[in-house]
């Protein structure tokens, strides 16, 4: 496998920032390039104040922070990224910007030189399809913040040689992460898996069956999510979490299990971002009152019934198609998402069958393919565990 001494950071916002300062506590050669010296100088501070931090919590020696420091070097000229052995582009989600990135990237650097995305939800294949050596390109999605957050999706293209996936899978685990394997289809893991858990909490708030809170306080209190599906949407923003659930749904042909809601697109066009704008689902202006949930737990359980049988039918459905491994799904929402448990486990503990039987309660009432059961968890409800591969 190739090694890799410097790795070049392609967009210094608060992704390309995390991901350069993980590679210089791993002990890599770092250089971030952005067009914008602004956009520079505030990766810098923030570098080295989040460095600060992990010198004052003891979790790095104050020589450890300033050797990382000292290895990362800031520029607006891409020709600067031409010595790395890694280069992991972290800009826009925006394909055609993308492309041309890896065109020019190509340009300049080593025959050998790979050439990584940071996309969350975009075609590797069909950034990849830019370059003219296209099995160097692979998939490394790091999750927001990159030095907290563990997990890593490691994502084949159709291009990707094995040894380059290889190199970028045992690199982030020399660099502290927990990297899983993801085949590359709309939404790779992750952002495909947690669609119901706002699609369907969206559902059930738009058509009457439980306010906001009430839904909130359900997965909170009782499923023991970190957060509710509402509460999450605003920290997350909805200029984000729209346009992902919108881009998953184009991608998978508009299936109706990733519709978009038009409750949530409708806070988008006024402008309702959710925390960053001071308002969403919620209100965080100074003075509002938020509002009381229904505290019911007959009606809570309910409420979580229907969201988790949704989460667990698309986690088995990703397995089923090939996705990714049972096992790698599970670690994904665990330390991608923070969810309680693996949604595998879950299915166990609930039981298969259960599970299957809320599905095709639902899909009765609704008649919608948005219920439709996985083949591989009516498996599971039939021949248990060993009918997941």
């Amino acid at each position: 496998m190739k090694e890799i001494h410097t790795v070049a950071v392609v967009g210094s916002g608060a992704m390309g920032a995390g991901i350069a300062q993980v590679a210089a506590v791993a002990g890599q050669q770092v250089v971030v390039f952005d067009v914008s010296t602004a956009a520079l100088d505030r990766a810098r501070q923030s570098i080295a104040a989040n460095l600060k931090k992990l010198a004052e919590k003891g979790r790095l020696s104050t020589a450890e922070t300033l050797e990382a420091e000292a290895r990362i070097v800031f520029t607006a000229s891409l020709d600067d990224c031409s010595s790395a052995d890694l280069v992991i582009e972290a800009i826009a989600e925006q394909l055609d910007m993308k492309k041309k990135l890896f065109v020019e990237l190509e340009a300049r650097v080593a025959a050998d030189t790979i050439l990584a995305t940071n996309t969350s939800s975009l075609s590797v294949t069909a950034i990849a399809a830019a370059c003219e050596a296209a099995e160097r390109v692979v998939g490394l999605h790091f999750f927001n913040p990159p030095p907290l957050m563990a997990l890593v999706e490691v994502i084949r293209a159709v291009q990707t040689s094995e040894e380059v996936a290889q190199t970028a899978y045992s690199l982030m685990e020399s660099w502290g992460k927990r990297p899983v394997w993801a085949k590359d289809t709309p939404g790779f893991i992750v952002n495909r898996v947690a669609r119901p858990f706002y699609g369907e909490a969206l559902r059930l708030l738009d058509e009457g069956i439980a306010d906001m809170a009430t839904i909130d306080w359900a997965m909170t209190k009782l499923a023991g999510f970190r957060m509710g599906p509402f509460a999450l949407m605003d920290y997350i923003g909805h200029d984000v979490n729209y346009k992902v659930t919108e881009s998953v749904f184009a991608s998978f042909y508009n299936d109706p299990r990733y519709r978009p809601s038009f409750t949530q697109l409708r806070l988008l066009e006024a402008g309702r971002l959710g925390r960053k704008s001071g308002r969403g689902f919620y209100d965080y202006r100074e003075g509002a009152v938020m509002p009381a949930a229904t505290e019911d737990e007959r009606q809570g359980w309910s409420i979580c019934n229907r969201i988790l049988a949704m989460l667990i039918n698309e986690a088995a459905d990703a397995c089923h198609w090939g996705v990714a491994s049972r096992a790698d799904i599970d670690l994904a929402v665990t330390l991608g998402l923070n969810y309680p448990k693996g949604l595998f486990a879950w299915a166990a503990e609930w039981g298969a069958a259960n599970v299957v039987s809320q599905l095709d309660y639902l899909y009765e009432q609704y008649r919608e393919d948005r219920y439709r059961c996985s083949p591989l968890l009516r498996r599971m409800a039939k021949e248990g565990a060993d009918a997941v591969r």
